[in-house]
């Protein structure tokens, strides 16, 4: 029988521990045995999981009520901003409409207080992490506490990447992608402290394949779905449950907010031009069942993730076949 010998030293005494063969054989079988055990865990779960996952999507969850929710929604004084201002405020929302065009906002605000809602407008500058905050310590003051945060505002630079200028891709990445993080550091304490509350965040089928004469405004967006897995991972890892606080990524394909210029799509039966109304029955729906992300239209979703198993030159072939996306303006 061999020994195996090891020095422990404990206070001033060194102290001999002898360890047999058997012993170690022992303890790799017990540790081969748990990883096993590990294993035959995980792989369950994830077809429990999966499974779930195909009966949810024949049988979605129930539309949570979003009556008496303090929403708040950047850009919201025109385009898909101010329809998802008056639709909340329809479902019962009270309603914080901000932007930085003060006519447009109030208009927002002045044609859902004429269908008996609730809202609120504020002027900010979402670029300035400043102006955010001080307007955040405002609206507990005068609201309450946002428990639904819409980060809609964006801006879309469209020209070849070597005629954008500096000033545009610094702009498009304040607006599209900085101003999120100033938000949720402004309004996720909150939500936070409660466990409850929603984040919602615009970004783009630019943020999930790469289109010609948009390069700065798909890093802004491809950044913004980046950012709200992160959120989701800090908020899942951390200790403390934060399970009632959702989040949602709206990935839309074009859609007629003034944005686009010049669309250029072959088949427009298959890829056409939503109006906002038809964009934010989507957004509202995908909110109120807490869908993680959504592409509008949802067969894109399902589409994308199929391609992306294969090589990357076998989806270029579709792209091309469809030949969709924006000429320069």
């Amino acid at each position: 029988m061999w020994f195996n010998v090891s020095m422990v030293q404990s206070g001033k005494k060194k102290v001999l521990c002898f360890e047999t063969d058997e012993q170690g054989i022992s303890m790799k079988i017990y540790q081969g045995v748990v990883l096993t055990l590990e294993v035959i865990v995980l792989i369950v779960k994830m077809y429990a999981t999966w499974f779930y996952s195909i009966y949810k999507f024949f049988v979605p969850p129930e539309p949570k009520s979003v009556k008496g929710e303090i929403i708040l929604i950047t850009g919201a004084g025109h385009g898909m901003g101010r329809e998802m201002a008056l639709s909340f405020a329809k479902l019962g929302g009270t309603i914080v409409c901000v932007d930085i065009n003060s006519t447009g906002n109030q208009e927002t605000v002045e044609m859902i207080k004429d269908s008996k809602g609730k809202a609120h407008s504020y002027l900010c500058d979402v670029t300035s992490r400043t102006s955010i905050n001080e307007m955040a310590e405002k609206i507990r003051k005068e609201v309450g506490e946002v428990t639904i945060l819409i980060n809609n505002a964006g801006i879309m630079p469209c020209k070849p990447l070597l005629q954008t200028g500096e000033k545009e891709i610094r702009t498009a990445f304040e607006v599209n992608c900085l101003a999120h993080l100033w938000t949720l550091q402004a309004f996720l304490p909150g939500m936070m402290e409660r466990n409850h509350g929603h984040i919602v965040a615009m970004s783009s089928m630019a943020g999930v394949i790469g289109l010609r004469n948009l390069v700065p405004y798909c890093g802004t967006k491809f950044a913004v779905r980046g950012m709200m897995e992160a959120v989701h991972e800090e908020l899942r890892e951390d200790p403390r449950d934060f399970s009632g606080i959702k989040l949602t990524c709206i990935c839309p394909y074009i859609v007629d907010t003034g944005l686009c210029k010049n669309p250029k799509i072959k088949f427009p039966s298959l890829m056409k031009i939503l109006s906002p109304q038809e964009a934010v029955e989507h957004i509202v729906d995908a909110v109120r069942r807490e869908y993680h992300e959504i592409t509008i239209p949802s067969s894109l979703y399902y589409i994308n993730q199929m391609f992306r198993v294969f090589p990357r030159s076998v989806p270029l072939h579709i792209k091309d076949f469809l030949d969709s996306g924006l000429e320069a303006q």
